[in-house]
């Protein structure tokens, strides 16, 4: 859509005065800035401010800005688009060379109405190391490039003329930094692209009351049904109550209610019952609210949530307790335009729609952390995921990589727990045999014990340590010999492995080849630095015939739980996709679809 006056669309400008006159006044600052909306629909408040839009901006070469940068005075040289990394072109930087330190300052004042509430500040993600102040003093300091975090800035902000100032190093060449698929090299090469650093989430405030609702919980019972909520509230609890009020298509369909607690359990019956699948969700919305004596809502958060259960059993994931073949596809989370960030919301929705256009029915989400707008589209999509940490980078044959990827793992799966669409936890990929394998152990059991609803996938591919799920990756693109790899698997226990002299001892898991094909096509490009495996088809026709050989061999397959293609869409230098870079169609997807959609011999108990 065209932008019009002021960066507002032209249906903004014609909306009815009246409608005008109802919306908060925040709304209007928020319609001119990137990525307006509410970055996290699970936890919604109404009282916010989205700090995005243009900060000033540093490149701190030599490590010395909190000699110079720190103090609110002082003149930086430049500006940024926020939320985008001073990598891409949308933050207005574009600046392809490694940063180590980079420098971040905005002004702002609270809206009105904020005075006597506390203030929260938040950061969706910002790589690697942030330090950040607010009028000159220190707020706080977070570690980890993918996880949010927030500091309470109550005490150091004041009505009008605030000043924030956030200071964040990134060594991606240091190996004890996850990094993902950002390129340790000057220019991107092979499956490592250009690099992200400091900002590249949106930053917001926010005001709650003295007592606040801190964090939830969401554990859906499909059967009852219902779903029990833990909550974590933060400050004086005496006289209050906490409400949970749960709607179906906008009809109260249960509601629950205590005394308020610092952690409160509260079971919320529902007197209807529909369930969320891959390909058809339903959610619930769901409201907590946090009342004084009088009944007055001192704190009030939006949610929603799904009736969907996930399980391991007789060598099977069953989802709501029946056999879905996982159709997944490879997705990176990178855009041309804002490497790590979505030019818009829309972009999100849309890369979760084309993949559905092929026939996939999910994502491995690949060495990266996606941000919630992401799964928020796919809980509403109905498409399944599977949750991944950035490992790559990371020495696991040191005892410091635990100490550097605990505290984030932790931070991302009590961020996104509550998401109906993750069915799968991975923290690693391709893990290798040089490995400590108590790392691997360390964080599987961790994971499970965080998360006892869903099946934990210790490593992607390669070397398994301990694992609810197993798994190899396979590039291998003569069809023939693709499929010997893994027809012994249908009449016995013999599975194909990357390393079969490293794994651990395969014992009944559920099986699922989740990396495979990738297989190159970029007709008329003469970019030498293209690639992507095997060989290079001669026509449409033989990749089409190649893609479905490939993918029948585990359709086929009665002992395979789903596929992972690699993948979605080309990215920079690597050509494997299903869709170029900006997302144009290859194929006719309609004949991608017809060999994806196929009934899987899992499904039909073939």
């Amino acid at each position: 859509m065209s932008r019009g006056f002021f960066g507002l669309s032209p249906r903004t400008i014609l909306l009815p005065l009246a409608l005008f006159a109802a919306m908060p006044l925040w709304v209007f600052a928020q319609e001119t800035i990137p990525r307006p909306e509410y970055p996290n629909p699970q936890f919604e408040r109404r009282t916010w401010l989205n700090l995005n839009g243009t900060w000033e901006f540093e490149i701190d070469a030599g490590n010395t800005g909190e000699m110079r940068w720190v103090r609110i005075d002082v003149p930086y040289s430049r500006n940024i688009v926020v939320p985008f990394c001073p990598e891409s072109r949308l933050s207005g930087v574009g600046e392809k060379d490694f940063m180590l330190v980079v420098w971040y300052r905005r002004k702002f004042d609270l809206p009105e109405g904020w005075n006597g509430k506390r203030i929260i500040l938040h950061f969706g993600a910002v790589d690697y190391v942030a330090k950040v102040w607010v009028n000159g003093q220190l707020a706080g300091t977070h570690q980890g490039g993918y996880s949010s975090f927030s500091f309470e800035v109550t005490s150091l902000v004041k009505p009008k003329g605030n000043t924030i100032v956030v200071r964040a190093f990134d060594d991606t060449r240091n190996s004890l930094q996850p990094k993902g698929k950002q390129s340790s090299t000057y220019e991107s090469r092979g499956v490592h692209y250009t690099r992200t650093t400091g900002i590249w989430q949106t930053v917001w405030l926010e005001a709650v009351g003295t007592t606040y609702l801190k964090s939830m919980r969401i554990y859906p019972d499909i059967e009852q049904p219902s779903v029990d909520l833990h909550l974590r509230l933060n400050g004086n609890t005496a006289g209050l109550r906490v409400i949970a009020r749960a709607l179906a298509a906008g009809q109260p369909v249960g509601e629950s209610s205590a005394p308020a607690e610092a952690f409160l359990p509260l079971n919320l019956p529902l007197t209807v019952r529909r369930l969320w699948n891959p390909g058809k969700p339903f959610l619930y919305d769901l409201e907590i609210s946090l009342v004084n004596s009088e009944g007055k809502a001192v704190d009030r958060v939006k949610s929603y949530f799904g009736l969907r259960k996930v399980e391991v059993t007789n060598r099977r994931v069953l989802i709501n307790s029946k056999p879905v073949f996982q159709r997944l596809v490879l997705d990176q989370g990178f855009y041309p335009d804002g490497i790590y960030t979505a030019p818009a919301d829309s972009a999100m929705r849309r890369d979760i729609e084309l993949s559905q256009r092929l026939g996939f029915n999910g994502a491995r989400l690949h060495q990266k952390v996606f941000e919630p707008r992401f799964l928020y589209w796919a809980d509403r999509l109905g498409y399944i995921v599977w949750g991944e940490y950035p490992n790559w980078g990371l020495n696991h044959s040191i005892a410091q990589a635990l100490e550097r990827m605990l505290p984030e793992w932790i931070e991302v799966v009590e961020r996104d727990f509550n998401h109906p669409a993750i069915v799968m936890w991975t923290p690693f990929n391709e893990t290798p045999r040089s490995q400590d394998p108590e790392f691997i152990r360390s964080i599987y059991r961790l994971t499970k014990a965080l998360d006892p609803t869903r099946p934990v996938h210790d490593t992607s591919g390669y070397v398994h340590v301990e694992t609810d799920i197993y798994s190899a990756h396979c590039y291998v693109s003569d069809t023939t010999e693709f499929r010997q790899n893994f027809e012994p698997f249908r009449t016995s226990e013999d599975i194909w492995r990357n390393f079969p002299e490293s794994d651990a001892p395969y014992t009944g898991q559920p099986y699922i080849v989740d990396e495979y094909g990738g297989i190159w096509w970029n007709p008329g490009r003469k970019d030498e630095k293209a690639w992507g495996y095997g060989d290079h088809p001669p026509t449409e026709a033989d990749f089409i015939a190649r893609y479905r050989a490939l993918t029948e061999t585990l359709l086929t397959n009665p002992k395979m739980f789903g596929f992972c293609y690699t993948q979605l869409y080309d990215i920079e230098q690597e050509v494997n996709g299903l869709y170029t870079y900006d997302r144009r169609a290859k194929f006719d997807p309609a004949k991608i679809k017809a060999i994806n959609s196929q009934t899987a011999a899992y499904e039909s108990g073939r």
